[in-house]
């Protein structure tokens, strides 16, 4: 099993005609994904790696059947592109690029619940389901197919602990990255609590980063979730007032420190994981 994405996904490409569009849809068909098409406004008719483009995510929608959309566009085409895609009936959407406007963001967000959408990014390097479907710009060589479920705002942290649970045995369900973005079109609460339904996800891998409440949001979830969650966060000796990476990543004085959040992680329940090698130990504990 899987949340979000699997081998019958059918995946479309916003973008894909541009030069990100073009090698990740060729990364992505490599992998095994169900890409059907993509759209490029002007340039239907065309067609890419052996997939149609259409001018419109609609036109693409009727004749494909896509029900994903990965979007490689330049920030400031993103809100447009993603509100086109869930009034289209895009009803899971990657948004890629990074740094797209907070107020952007915001109307996006709100299509998307109006709708019944989801969305992950901006600044996402995407999700994975382990030999079913690889959607953004994930490393597919950290990745097997297994049992633990991983959410982060980080891709670099991704790839690393899936590398982490694919030596110890473990292997991953599906692998979801947030994005590093101030806004997000979901957040931890809301995938953790995809995996909990998630009959196959036997424990979740919850990473998080210093910066906004995010983390702090999901502890209600936690507290009602069966399945047990792990929780990393990136940034225990960050100093405030630094920004570290992500425009989202940055403390002001004692909002949103590392601490702070795996305080009130573990106050709800989670696992608190201060390495990447804890991480397979606190699962043979806990009997994963």
């Amino acid at each position: 099993m899987a949340i979000l994405v699997d081998k019958n996904s059918k995946v479309m490409v916003q973008g894909i005609t541009g030069g990100a569009g073009k090698f990740h849809t060729e990364r992505m068909l490599a992998y095994g994904t169900n890409i059907v098409g993509g759209s490029t406004p002007g340039k239907g008719g065309q067609e890419v790696h052996g997939k149609p483009v259409f001018d419109t995510v609609a036109e693409c929608v009727e004749n494909t059947g896509a029900d994903v959309s990965v979007i490689f566009l330049p920030a400031r085409f993103v809100k447009e592109a993603a509100i086109e895609a869930v009034r289209a009936g895009i009803r899971f959407l990657v948004v890629v690029p990074e740094h797209i406007p907070i107020h952007d963001m915001l109307h996006v967000r709100r299509e998307a619940v109006a709708h019944g959408a989801t969305i992950i990014g901006g600044n996402t390097a995407g999700i994975i389901s382990p030999g079913q479907a690889n959607l953004g710009i994930m490393p597919d060589i950290a990745f097997k197919p297994g049992r633990v479920g991983t959410v982060s705002r980080s891709g670099s942290i991704t790839y690393y602990v899936a590398d982490t649970l694919t030596q110890s045995g473990y292997g991953e369900t599906t692998c979801v990255g947030l994005g590093g973005d101030p806004v997000l079109g979901s957040t931890f609460d809301e995938i953790l609590l995809k995996f909990e339904e998630d009959d196959a996800t036997k424990a979740v891998v919850m990473c998080g980063e210093i910066g906004g409440v995010y983390e702090e949001r999901a502890t209600d979830a936690i507290r009602q979730m069966k399945t047990p969650v792990l929780a990393m966060i990136g940034g225990v000796y960050a100093p405030p007032g630094k920004r570290m990476g992500h425009a989202g990543a940055i403390v002001e004085g004692k909002m949103g420190t590392a601490q702070d959040k795996l305080d009130a992680l573990a106050e709800a329940g989670a696992h608190p994981c201060k390495t990447f090698s804890d991480i397979p130990k606190t699962l043979a504990k806990l009997g994963v």
